[in-house]
């Protein structure tokens, strides 16, 4: 409903204002979507997308609008744009925007301050308790950079640089942060409210020197691997490295991140290391000679707690760390060769260089029947528990269920558990498939709204959230977002009635699982009607009460192309932990 009281003026609205010219600014940038939130700071911004060609995503919870905005970043490959207001709102979003930061995500936040001339009097939601309008410190332990926009001619120039920061070097996450009035400000004659980004961009190349010494390391080695993380984006840099494996038959190795970066059916790839990690890929990084890092932070679960017994021993094991951001070579391991390069121009320019050096290549077949066998040995396990008619589901069945009824190039969205850590390790990611997932932060809550920024990014595919019902629960908001978008989201929520990694954690070192299970007040298990809250919203919801329901259910999903939610009742049982993870000798009084 709109109201008639005081109308603006033919002047007001002929000014051209800082909101007005900041939104033509986003849609020269190529801006198709904004996601977000209302609020008294931001309207102006708000009322300036309705008069222009981007749409504005409204979501209900500022959170879910930082996590769609993020995924719809992953899938896209453009920088995502996140609009929020003022205080709650911005801090609201603050665990969607460390998320996305914290994978190397290009996100762009927005946010709506108060008035500039009322900075420390304890205006509308200021925060200003310790220090006036100090609303951005909140973002900068985790945010590439955060500018305070103090005056409307620094708006463009500041938005400028925000969209080249986060999307040059190792992307991530930045805030601008406007005090409201500078939205509504005009803009003086003569400021340059478009101000290009670079035309192109350079990254950091691998010089040939450095390639030539990674190259005679790798071809002198006895028991090479690579290690993949996250980073190795772009395809030509994945054919080279696959070029490079191959030439060599030096395995495979990966992080959480870099699950189907290379497909799961290549002969030289052995899966996914540390806590959550493989027996076989554990034991052979362990006793690797030299290892090739691209684009891998060595975090604590994909490196066993950096415990030399478990996964990796550095040294002996010379490492060969290649990452774009600095800061990362040599954060946890000693580096034998540090380079700071684009790893997808690395890769090409390695691949070039061991091929000069060595023009035969190495050929290692007992290596490669051995990744064989193992593997061959995971999917047959996983498949064969997958076939229990236990009900509840065990969480191989949903697995093997999703596998067999998915198109193979569906987008699994996941949130954190079972869904996560066991898709990591056992499911059989098809080579067209792809596995999003909040890596870094781990954050219970990223699934269900991610999901819809994915789909808004690729219309045409089938995208599935994947979530724990703690995390379904943690964003319910998603649902009837999905469905004013008319996004075709398929939330699949296993279900085991508790935050259930937690809950195996705690039940396996203290005997118990006190506040980590949902009871009702009786003591009984309890779990809200989640179908039903999604026919509530208009979406389709379908409640699993067999086996053989879940197939059907989601067979039917994909062929409605409507937001569903299905919920699956699931066995709470752990993720197998071949890795270590120290928090489990800290539980039981055993300190480093």
């Amino acid at each position: 409903m709109t109201s008639s009281k005081n109308p603006p003026s033919n002047a007001q609205a002929e000014t051209l204002t800082g909101a007005k010219a900041l939104v033509a600014q986003l849609e020269g940038y190529g801006v198709e979507y904004v996601f977000g939130l209302c609020g008294h700071t931001n309207i102006a911004v708000l009322d300036a997308l309705g008069r222009s060609g981007i749409k504005f995503i409204i979501h209900r919870h500022e959170q879910a609008a930082a996590h769609a905005a993020d995924g719809y970043a992953r899938a896209s490959g453009k920088p995502g744009v996140l609009l929020t207001h003022v205080g709650p709102g911005m801090i609201n979003a603050a665990t969607g925007v460390f998320t996305a930061a914290l994978d190397s995500v290009p996100l762009i936040v927005i946010a709506g301050d108060v008035p500039s001339y009322y900075y420390g009097r304890h205006p509308h939601q200021e925060t200003n308790l310790h220090n006036n309008a100090s609303q951005a410190d909140i973002y900068r332990p985790f945010v590439k950079r955060a500018w305070n926009v103090e005056r409307v001619e620094d708006l463009f120039r500041f938005t400028e640089r925000a969209f080249w920061t986060a999307t040059s070097g190792r992307p991530g996450a930045v805030l601008l942060n406007v005090p409201m009035d500078i939205f509504s400000r005009a803009v003086p004659t003569g400021v340059d409210t478009a101000p290009a980004l670079p035309v192109s961009t350079s990254t950091q190349t691998l010089d040939d020197r450095t390639a030539q010494d990674i190259a005679e390391l790798l071809v002198s080695a006895q028991r090479p691997l690579i290690y993949v993380g996250g980073g190795l984006r772009k395809s030509q840099g994945r054919d080279a490295l696959i070029s490079l494996a191959e030439h060599l038959d030096i395995p495979i190795a990966h992080s959480l991140m870099g699950k189907g970066l290379i497909s799961d059916d290549h002969p030289l790839v052995m899966g996914m290391t540390g806590f959550w990690g493989l027996k076989m890929s554990n034991d052979y990084a362990r006793s690797a000679d030299v290892v090739l890092a691209l684009a891998t932070r060595f975090a604590e679960t994909d490196s066993s707690s950096w415990m030399d017994e478990y996964t990796w021993q550095m040294p002996p094991t010379k490492l060969i760390h290649v990452d774009i951001d600095p800061d990362e070579i040599g954060r946890n391991y000693p580096v034998e060769i540090g380079a700071v390069a684009d790893v997808n121009d690395a890769a090409i320019a390695i691949d070039a260089a061991v091929k000069r050096l060595a023009p035969k290549g190495v050929s290692r077949p007992e290596l490669r029947a051995k990744i064989a066998e193992v593997r061959s040995q995971l999917w047959a396990g996983t498949k064969e528990r997958g076939l229990s008619d236990q009900f509840p589901l065990r969480p191989e069945r949903i697995l093997a269920d999703l596998l067999e009824t998915l198109p193979s190039d569906a987008i699994l969205v996941t949130d954190v558990g079972w869904n996560k850590n066991g898709v990591a390790q056992c499911y059989k990611l098809p080579e067209d498939g792809r596995f999003i997932t909040p890596g870094g932060a781990s954050t219970m809550g990223f699934g269900p709204a991610a999901a819809l920024g994915v789909q808004i990014a690729q219309p045409d595919k089938t995208v599935v959230a994947l979530i724990g019902d703690g995390g379904m629960s943690a964003q319910l908001p998603a649902v009837p977002t999905g469905v004013e978008q008319g996004t075709p989201v398929i939330w699949v929520v296993m279900n085991n009635r508790a935050h259930g990694t937690i809950a195996d954690l705690m039940y396996s070192n203290y005997g118990n699982n006190y506040g980590t299970v949902f009871h009702d007040a009786s003591g009984d298990g309890y779990s809200p009607d989640f179908a039903a809250y999604a026919r509530s919203c208009g979406a389709d919801g379908y409640s699993v009460t067999s086996p053989d329901e879940f197939r059907v259910a989601l067979a039917k999903a994909i062929s409605a192309r409507r937001p569903a939610l299905i919920d699956v009742p699931m066995v709470n049982e752990p993720v197998p932990t071949p890795g270590h993870w120290n928090i489990n000798d800290i539980y039981q009084g055993r300190f480093l």
